[in-house]
């Protein structure tokens, strides 16, 4: 099976859309892309024909699509069903090493943010090889088959914040964004959206897929990575997300991604 290599150089932003022609017209099966990306930078509403997966090799990104958001901290990737409009903005400098597979081969029902394990961030990084670097047609069929296989065993961590249809439902969410809070009640939601409390749960839940308690503790960790990954100590972090002290904030940390913030930013931000 043929792999199509790609270089990671610092390309300009106006060949994104020429990075986006050569996924969707090339023929192999299995194509790998690296590029890196300023912090700032804003990758336009877009769909592929191919299931991708986004690994943010170093740096944060959010991920938008109409029905929710992901955030893809350093260490993790984002598999992004095919024919899924997806936007991308750079929360600081980012590293991305991309697979983009043919559907046949990886299917995905659904946006699902993984653990890469060394194992198959080995994988990805031998498919996203310099440009001169050759590869035998029989180690890039047995490195896609072992990346395949391994995909299918990556941890999936809660890091997808659904987003309701509702416009003034989503408008609270993306303001509590802005300023996240744990502490924020549902009789504070409800009484903004002139519901009762029942009325408030029951409509949260079918226009998210979750409770709002559920939600809100999603999106405070959500806003907590970037600020992390910026050095903001992670005492500060939490008295500003509204935990009461550093120690809720790590239960609940270790509890979405699977080890305390000390660990995890010496783990994956060299911090």
């Amino acid at each position: 099976m043929p792999i199509r290599r790609y270089p990671l150089p610092q390309l300009p932003d106006d060949d994104h859309f020429r990075n986006l022609d050569w996924v969707e017209t090339g023929n192999a099966p299995v194509l790998a892309l690296g590029r890196d990306y300023s912090a700032g930078l804003l990758v336009p509403f877009h769909s592929h024909t191919r299931t991708q997966l986004w690994w943010a090799r170093g740096g944060v990104v959010l991920m938008r699509t109409e029905r929710g958001r992901w955030m893809v901290p350093p260490g993790h990737a984002l598999l992004i069903p095919a024919g899924m409009e997806h936007s991308a903005e750079m929360i600081s400098d980012v590293r991305m090493h991309s697979i983009y597979f043919a559907p046949e081969l990886l299917r995905a029902e659904r946006p699902m943010v993984m653990e890469i394990n060394p194992l198959a961030g080995s994988l990805v990084d031998a498919l996203v090889s310099v440009e001169n670097e050759t590869m035998s047609a029989r180690r890039e069929q047995l490195v896609t088959d072992l990346l395949l296989e391994e995909i299918g065993r990556l941890q999936e961590r809660p890091l997808g914040l659904p987003f309701p249809r509702d416009e003034k439902l989503a408008a609270l969410c993306r303001q509590f964004l802005q300023a996240p809070s744990a502490a924020a009640s549902i009789d504070q939601w409800a009484d903004r959206m002139r519901l009762s409390r029942r009325s408030f749960t029951r409509f949260f839940r079918k226009e998210t897929g979750v409770s709002f308690v559920t939600w809100r503790q999603q999106a405070c960790i959500f806003a907590s990575l970037p600020l992390l990954a910026d050095g903001e100590p992670i005492t500060n972090v939490a008295l500003d997300a509204g935990y009461e002290n550093v120690a809720a904030f790590t239960t609940m940390f270790r509890r979405m991604l699977g080890s305390p913030p000390s660990v995890y930013l010496k783990t994956y931000l060299g911090q």
